[in-house]
């Protein structure tokens, strides 16, 4: 029997949840949760999240929800164990990208993951006023405390070296630990949680179109693809489709995103290897690319431009030839970029080789997006489960195997031409109709995945019978690549760290929520 198979004979006698589109969701026991995770450590099953709430029938008690995807055929699946208790089997030991995800439940709701083998705080730094926010949230003193990073040891002598959680750069807060053996990195170890918004709790009790705000801004740079996360599951919870135009236009304004990040992250590889002409030309394109959002969509990050039920801005002849013309400009551009780099053998020297990622822990962690396919996982949400109007269109899925920094610069470098050719075929295609279809009040609970610049988004929401958010979920890419940077410095000199980080470019604020 294939796993897929075994996997929904085991859940076929559980019972399903009405109102959850487009997936299924069933309740199960916790001997079929353990199942589940049995199977997980030996499938091909892809880990999408791991998230808790209250019990809708009884708020005094608590239960978890897991999705899943088959890699095979895109069958998706979502389970949900109910506790008496405040304990549930951990999935970390299977797939080691809940691990975050189950210290982030602790933290937030106080349930502990048995089995986990780190329970460490993530979230929670000592800073809050109450424990458990998302949970009991009883008032407490302000007290920070110390973090148990952990050790290294060898034969060799090592030393420490703490970067962070304060940056020399406008970037958000991180700490990043050390331990190299001279300038050899044997072990880097992150702390994270310092932009912490509360954002699931501050959705709780709003209409779709207040909480499609807070959505858009889970992580700024990636505002376009979180907002369509957010409203395609808004959508699916109530049972309608956004009008042909307005799917369009998403599509249009997420591959413009996309290529503007990808820019940005070319050139700043490149200016962390010492090569800041790179950065110059580069950060010139991406200027043409923001320049160009607000001309055809009036904020140069498209920011609330898409909502549940639509979009808020269309697409007029003046803004189609801005983006006609920046289109023009930046292939040209591009292309003169990317003959720069082929033909810069001491940057070559600096990225190749440099932070490998090893394609079994990629599958391990679910990870997606460019870090993932320049180590050959060729997932992308787009196709896999996919959603309009991608399917309408053929179009490439780039793939690397070598999985160091110069694969993540040629699966951008190759992402960024293949986003400039939708962008001109959305707009050519582009429907003529309306831009919103108003969400009717009704209680539902819908799922999308979506494909960010990053990767996969994975968002779930859960509507009350007035319409307004009860809870929901969303899960940035950066949940199962954050972990992954963490072993590919292991062996490159600590030099070689800004190249790296860089390369994945990970959203601090998207893990932090």
């Amino acid at each position: 029997m294939s796993e897929t198979n075994y996997l929904l004979r085991l859940l076929k006698d559980f019972p399903l949840v009405e109102n959850h589109s487009p997936w299924a969701r069933r309740v199960i026991d916790f001997e079929a949760w353990q199942n589940i995770i049995e199977l997980l450590a030996v499938s091909d099953w892809d880990f999408l999240g791991l998230w808790a709430e209250r019990q809708p029938m009884d708020a005094e008690k608590f239960q978890v929800h897991m999705s899943l995807r088959d890699a095979e055929n895109s069958t998706v699946v979502v389970v949900t164990l109910p506790l008496d208790g405040l304990s549930y089997p951990a999935i970390s030991g299977a797939r080691p990208g809940a691990a975050r995800l189950e210290r982030s439940i602790a933290d937030l709701y106080g349930l502990v993951a048995l089995g986990a083998e780190d329970m460490r705080p993530w979230l929670d730094h000592g800073r809050w006023p109450v424990n458990h926010p998302m949970a009991e949230a009883e008032p407490r003193d302000i007290i920070p405390y110390g973090y148990d990073f952990l050790t290294a040891e060898s034969d060799q002598a090592l030393h420490q070296i703490p970067v962070g959680p304060v940056h020399a750069g406008i970037i958000e807060p991180g700490h990043f630990r050390f331990h190299a053996n001279g300038e050899a990195v044997v072990r880097l170890e992150e702390r994270l949680g310092y932009v912490h918004k509360g954002i699931e709790r501050l959705m709780e009790g709003r209409e779709p179109l207040e909480a499609a705000k807070l959505a858009g801004r889970v992580s700024g740079d990636s505002t376009v693809a979180h907002a369509i996360a957010f409203a395609r599951a808004c959508e699916a919870a109530v049972g309608i489709e956004a009008p042909p135009r307005a799917v369009w236009l998403r599509a249009v304004m997420a591959e413009i995103e996309r290529v503007a990040n990808h820019l940005g992250d070319f050139g700043a590889v490149c200016n962390d290897a010492a090569y800041a002409i790179m950065l110059s030309h580069a950060m010139t394109l991406k200027e043409k690319v923001l320049r160009a959002s607000e001309a055809a969509f009036g904020h140069r990050l498209m920011m609330d431009r898409v909502i549940p039920g639509g979009v808020a801005h269309d697409l007029t002849k003046e803004g189609l030839a801005h983006l006609k013309a920046m289109l023009r400009e930046v292939r040209k551009g591009f292309e003169r970029l990317a003959q720069l780099y082929d033909d810069t053998p001491s940057l070559l020297d600096r990225t190749v080789g440099t932070g490998i990622t090893m394609a079994s822990l990629v599958h391990r962690f679910g990870a997606g997006g460019v870090v993932a396919r320049a180590a050959g996982r060729a997932i992308d949400a787009r196709k896999s489960p996919g959603y309009a109007p991608y399917g309408e269109l053929d179009f490439d899925v780039p793939i690397e195997i070598d999985g160091d920094v110069h694969c993540r610069l040629m699966i951008r470098e190759a992402e960024i031409r293949e986003s400039l050719a939708l962008i001109e075929r959305f707009a050519d295609g582009l429907p003529s109709g309306q831009l919103i279809r108003p969400l009717p009040i009704r209680a539902g609970e819908g799922m999308s995945l979506v494909e960010g610049f990053r990767g996969e988004i994975m968002t779930w929401v859960r509507l009350d019978d007035q319409g307004l958010v009860a809870r929901c979920f969303p899960r940035d890419p950066s949940w199962f690549q954050w972990p992954l940077l963490e072993a590919c410095i292991e062996g490159n000199i600590v030099a070689d760290f800004p190249l790296c980080n860089k390369s994945f470019n990970c959203s601090y604020s998207g893990a932090d929520l």
